[in-house]
């Protein structure tokens, strides 16, 4: 594999962990994040201050919706790979805000794609989410299954990106991927996930709300799993003419494009992920059991198989070992702040 690689998002959580593997592989990585304020920049700013130690590693700040820093960027550095992991996260909040959105996910990677068509990368990695099969009730979910019915405005964008990205695949022969993530968990996670809430509210004393009245489940991935499967992926773009074992790597049979699902393919049923944070932390949560959020889904579940057939790979972190890992983490670092 060449040693460039342009990662949006790098100062978010997955960015953050993906550019952090590449730079100790000695892999050159270009960072390129809005550092906006839709949770805490202080965390952002201790990633990328992480990040700055390497010298391996640039940066700039900007939205993606700035298509001119985009694009003098990417064509500055001119990679071999880029991986788009930036875009407004979060279920909820895309219910108040939904016009930053619709700016963010779905402008902002139109440009990186027309940018990663001008550069002539080898390989795009297009983060999508879990969230585009929305209600679908046939468990597990595979990339083959319709996704016709998403139920917030983040999952409708991310759906809304994989169309335009097939379409520029076909069109100008771009190899993209796009990867569904699971439920994604981890050190340095966001604070608006449920594993940072939980921990926060249980440490405080405060009431956490447990929508649905905890009665659903999640296919929770741990961070380190999402990292190494997506490492394994950079190198292997795809390719609707291939025959052999990798004939059917691509869901599409016109274009270098493929979905894939990036899950720990294990049910984690909210209560009992609870519980084992009760234990961890050995206090009692306080619970308030809330009915079912708008936008939200009962359950997750995903069927690997394709992603194991092109890397040899499955995510296998159990989940327990996975929040020792992220308690670990968070404990030590707002200890630090206190300091």
């Amino acid at each position: 594999m060449k040693k460039k690689v342009f990662i949006t998002g790098s100062a978010g959580f997955i960015g953050f962990h993906l550019s952090k593997y590449l730079l100790d592989k000695r892999i050159n990585v270009h960072g390129y994040d809005s550092m906006n304020n839709y949770y805490d920049v202080k965390l952002k700013k201790s990633r990328l201050g992480l990040l700055k130690k390497y010298n391996n590693f640039t940066f700039t700040r900007n939205k993606l919706e700035n298509a001119d820093s985009l694009k003098k960027s990417i064509l500055k550095f001119k990679p071999d790979y880029i991986i788009h992991l930036a875009a407004q996260a979060g279920v909820r909040y895309s219910i108040q805000k939904p016009r930053v959105y619709l700016t963010s996910n779905i402008e902002g990677t139109y440009n990186i794609i027309e940018f990663a068509k001008i550069a002539k990368v080898k390989h795009l990695i297009i983060a999508s989410s879990s969230s585009v099969y929305g209600a679908n009730k046939k468990i597990p979910f595979k990339e083959i299954d319709k996704t016709d019915t998403q139920l917030s405005i983040y999952a409708a964008t991310k759906k809304s990106t994989e169309s335009i990205a097939h379409s520029y695949s076909n069109i100008w022969n771009v190899p993209i991927t796009m990867l569904r993530f699971f439920t994604v968990y981890g050190p340095w996670g966001r604070p608006d996930m449920a594993l940072f809430k939980f921990t926060k509210g249980i440490l405080n004393k405060k009431r956490i709300d447990i929508y649905n009245k905890g009665k659903m489940y999640r296919d929770f991935t741990y961070i380190d799993d999402i990292v190494k499967g997506i490492f394994l992926l950079i190198n292997k773009p795809p390719n609707h003419k291939q025959k052999g074992k990798f004939k059917k790597d691509t869901l599409s049979p016109i274009a270098p494009f493929r979905i894939l699902n990036i899950g720990n393919t294990k049910k984690v049923y909210l209560l009992n992920f609870i519980k084992t944070l009760e234990k961890e932390l050995k206090i009692k949560a306080i619970r308030n059991y809330m009915p079912m959020q708008k936008g939200d889904v009962k359950q997750t579940l995903s069927d690997t198989n394709l992603l194991k057939k092109i890397t040899g790979y499955n995510p296998k972190t159990k989940y327990q070992d996975g929040i020792k890992k992220f308690l670990d983490w968070y404990l030590e670092y707002y200890k630090k702040l206190k300091q």
